[in-house]
């Protein structure tokens, strides 16, 4: 017997498949879109993760350039130490104690600014104050025992040029004999700037580029004091200068001889980058982190690190951190990988070896 509540079978026709209108994805955004102003939404599986826009390496900002900072931080430096031993130099008096003062005050600055100017660059007080009172300390002990070497090579560099005849500081001879006792307080800068952050890489790379630096500035000091021939702010002028010289070199030669590093591509450090010295970098919103992220209550203290081994890269978290758009907590890191922590976005790069 047939059941009574039985309903017709729904019968569906190529005429009506042919109906059917697919909405297109404009449309399913802006219905999204629209959903939003009147309902609470919870997000979906497709939703970006980073907000803000990614930065390609390349469009640095200028200001947060090693060869910059470092620049300006030996201009400003050299010109703190001679404003103030300037006042107790005497012209014509010799190496009396007053004036054997200037140097060792100019290098000692120089080095507090190689030492505070990353951590003012990051925006991290607490680690500017302790590294340049530490830098300081070294530089002023550096600076005097650092005189002293390079007085020794100058009179050997003099001695060299006078015997092939040169007798007057007018001669291109005398500047680069000059240059190159200068290199010994690029020497005195690298160390104390690789020191403070604790890095046998940093402090090779700070000589190279100190040495380079110290010398172009120790050759054209004569020269600028002859220009200007007013005692003092000629010497001004000519330490400034010098500073300038060797923090940009420094800048220069540890950006080109970098192996891994990350680039900053979002954030408020967006166009900085951080070259991977140590064997374990640590990422945080701690001002003590190798790393320091700020202006995100989302990120921990010790939010990740970043592990050297060998030739291999490892990045590893017990926080939220996306790796190419992927959830991360310990993952094997290759070039091109884009790291995102709270707000903040990383590229992720190393030189290829050969």
């Amino acid at each position: 017997m047939a059941n009574t509540d039985d309903k017709p079978a729904l019968k569906i026709t190529l005429e009506d498949l042919n109906k059917v209108e697919v909405a297109k994805p404009g449309a399913v955004m802006a219905a999204g879109a629209a959903a939003a102003a009147g309902a609470r939404q919870y997000g979906n599986i497709s939703s970006s993760i980073a907000e803000a826009p990614v930065v390609e390496e390349g469009k640095s900002n200028f200001l947060l350039q090693g060869w910059f900072y470092l620049g300006s931080a030996g201009l400003v430096g050299a010109l703190i130490g001679w404003g103030i031993a300037e006042p107790l130099f005497v012209d014509g008096q010799g190496a009396t104690m007053a004036n054997r003062l200037l140097i060792p005050s100019v290098v000692a600055f120089m080095c507090m600014g190689f030492g505070v100017s990353e951590s003012v660059v990051e925006r991290s007080p607490r680690k500017a104050v302790l590294r340049g009172l530490m830098s300081l300390g070294l530089g002023a002990v550096g600076g005097f025992i650092f005189d002293i070497v390079a007085n020794i090579f100058f009179a050997i560099a003099v001695g060299i040029v006078v015997e092939l005849g040169v007798h007057t500081n007018r001669n291109p001879a005398f500047w680069i004999a000059r240059g190159l006792a200068w290199m010994v307080f690029g020497v005195a800068g690298g160390i104390i700037y690789g020191a403070v952050d604790k890095s046998g890489k940093k402090i090779r790379y700070g000589i190279l580029g100190g040495v380079i630096g110290a010398g172009l500035g120790g050759m054209i000091f004569d020269p600028i004091a002859m220009a200007t021939k007013i005692g003092g702010p000629s010497r001004g002028i000519g330490f400034a200068l010098f500073g300038l010289a060797t923090g940009v070199a420094m800048g220069i030669v540890e950006s080109a001889l970098k192996d891994r590093w990350l680039y900053v591509a979002a954030g408020p450090l967006a166009g900085k980058q951080f070259i991977l010295y140590k064997p374990v970098t640590v990422i945080g919103s701690s001002q003590q982190s190798d790393i320091y992220l700020f202006k995100d209550a989302s990120i921990q203290p010790q939010h990740a690190s970043i592990e050297l081994r060998g030739a291999q890269t490892f990045l590893h978290s017990d926080a939220q951190v996306y790796v190419s758009g992927q959830p991360a907590r310990h993952r094997a890191l290759n070039s091109g990988d884009l790291i995102q922590i709270g707000k903040y976005a990383f590229h992720f790069r190393e030189r290829h070896r050969k």
